[in-house]
């Protein structure tokens, strides 16, 4: 038997998603992970409470940045198996998310034995990229 871990699946992705009030209230729902890529991809719906304007449609950037971080902190979490405490991301909003869902697809660039770096592409329904994000995560063992 070996000692490697095994990398989540999508329904246990899904789960551990759930068990969290705040990205439950997000409604993030992976939609692909492939751990030989070390890539995840998730979706989440527009709903009014992440409207920039009342009844515009237009998504605020604050949701935005909680999706790029939760969904580049599970690209990692997806081999390690344990939560990760974000270090740092930054987010580069290249055009508005007007009434559409979002999928958001993430790459782990390196996981080290102390900081992994994931890159995140957020994209709206007709596949136009919104929105870019890099992460580093802590993957020190506690």
């Amino acid at each position: 038997m070996s000692d490697k871990l095994q990398p989540l699946t999508s329904e246990e992705m899904q789960a551990q998603l759930d068990r969290s009030p705040f990205i439950a209230f997000l409604g993030l729902k992976v939609i692909a992970s492939d751990p030989a890529k070390e890539e995840v991809t998730m979706t989440c719906a527009m709903r009014p409470e992440f409207e920039r304007g009342a009844g515009t449609g237009q998504w605020h950037g604050g949701p935005l940045a909680a999706i790029i971080d939760t969904v580049g902190d599970y690209a990692l979490i997806m081999a390690l198996r344990r939560p990760l405490p974000t270090i740092n991301f930054r987010v580069d909003y290249l055009r508005p998310a007007i009434k559409t869902s979002l999928i958001t697809t993430a790459r782990v660039r390196r996981a080290g034995k102390s900081v992994g770096v994931v890159d995140v592409d957020v994209f709206n329904e007709q596949k136009a990229l919104l929105a870019v994000g890099r992460a580093t995560y802590s993957t020190l063992q506690t």
